[in-house]
């Protein structure tokens, strides 16, 4: 089971800055896996999140003009984070037929992409699983 949607910092604030608290104290990095909303990315920050994963599941399952729009939307929170200072990942339903898009974006610190790779490499091998899918990635 995995989540289908960032968590929402923002309307459990006060839950997640106590926890982050803890995390710190224990001088652990924390990241946030939230929605591509500034909103959500402001808040992250103030509570100490240093790194975000911004969910791009959104952009994973739509077609067309709506990817499109997606891809901004994950394009400008990007840069948006950064400018605040924060570590910039990105993942969730990235495949091999999606990803470059992602990737070519600037200041995009880390993909995490696991299933497409483990799905793909029951056919080709883990191996050659994982250089398609950096040679995907590189391309950028």
């Amino acid at each position: 089971v995995t989540t289908e949607g960032g968590l929402d910092i923002v309307a459990d604030t006060e839950f997640y800055a106590k926890f982050i608290e803890d995390l710190k104290k224990s001088s652990i990095l924390v990241s946030a896996f939230i929605d591509p909303v500034i909103s959500q990315i402001k808040t992250s920050k103030e509570i100490g999140c240093e790194i975000i994963e911004l969910h791009t599941g959104s952009y994973a399952v739509s077609k067309d003009k709506e990817q499109k729009n997606e891809l901004m939307r994950i394009k400008e929170a990007t840069f948006f984070a950064s400018d605040q200072n924060l570590i910039v990942n990105a993942g969730h339903g990235l495949t091999f037929q999606n990803v470059e898009k992602i990737a070519a974006i600037n200041n995009i610190n880390e993909l995490n992409i696991g299933h497409s790779i483990v799905s793909r490499a029951l056919a080709i091998g883990l191996e050659n699983s994982v250089r398609e899918m950096k040679t995907l990635i590189s391309k950028n």
